[in-house]
């Protein structure tokens, strides 16, 4: 269904919900229209529509938030559910030998986003989320993924613009080509400081049935705390488990260290 306007009701709908933002969680209907580009009286009805749906949720001051029932629905991506399902008793194991965030990840496009994480009482502090999104250039996980990604989409990315999260961000494309190979060759990728100064993350590749790399898992620690060789076989074995687990039952199919 279109509207007059030339825009459709379902794409009015998505510009709604993708108003909401990490740093703008709850919105009144004026900022929820302007946000949105959606007209006032569009918004009021739409919003209505979604939390009678529950997609959208509304306090006693009339401010929206996204409802649980969208969750409820988000949560059974099979990409994300499997994976998670998966992999849990391997991060848990992991948390409980490190005691530091642990983090799964998965590729969507030029983008890493995060599927599950457990984040440590005295860790250092991390910007992820489950849910949220980071460039491929800079974190543990995104180094893995970027460097086991399809060569147009490893193009792509080295091909434009990167953004620098610290002074400490690899953003010349010669250097980051050589750490993809690096990645590639010992089996687990390192960012020193590249997404905070303090952080220093150590990932490892998890593959599919297939022996293709689906994902990422990685361990952040607090830099200068430890050097990425002790981290890395700790990484690489959650990442061998949640694989195995991956696999179809029965196979027996045994995945190299990298």
């Amino acid at each position: 269904m279109t509207s007059s306007s030339g825009s459709s009701v379902t794409s009015k709908v998505l510009a709604l919900l993708e108003a909401f933002t990490p740093d703008a969680s709850e919105l009144s209907l004026s900022e929820l229209a302007r946000r949105s580009g959606v007209s006032l009286p569009t918004a009021h009805r739409r919003a209505a529509e979604l939390v009678e749906w529950g997609a959208l949720e509304r306090d006693a001051d009339g401010r929206y938030r996204i409802g649980l029932r969208l969750w409820e629905v988000a949560s059974l991506a099979p990409r994300g559910l499997g994976l998670r399902d998966a992999a849990m008793p391997f991060l848990e194991d992991l948390y409980e030998v490190t005691h530091e965030n642990v983090q799964l990840a998965v590729r969507e496009g030029l983008e890493v986003v995060f599927v599950d994480r457990i984040a440590g009482r005295d860790a250092v502090p991390v910007w992820t989320r489950v849910g949220g999104r980071f460039a491929l250039h800079a974190t543990g996980v995104g180094l893995v993924l970027l460097a086991h990604a399809p060569g147009e989409v490893q193009e792509e990315v080295l091909g434009s613009p990167l953004h620098g999260y610290t002074p400490k961000t690899v953003l010349d494309p010669a250097e980051l080509r050589r750490m993809l190979a690096d990645v590639r060759k010992l089996g687990y990728s390192v960012s020193d400081g590249q997404i905070t100064v303090d952080a220093l993350s150590v990932g490892a590749p998890i593959r599919g049935p297939g022996g293709e790399v689906t994902a990422a898992v990685s361990l952040v620690v607090h830099a200068g705390t430890a050097q990425p060789t002790a981290l890395a076989p700790l990484v690489q074995a959650a990442a061998r488990g949640i694989s195995r687990s991956l696999a179809a039952p029965g196979t027996g199919r045994v995945f190299p260290s990298d």
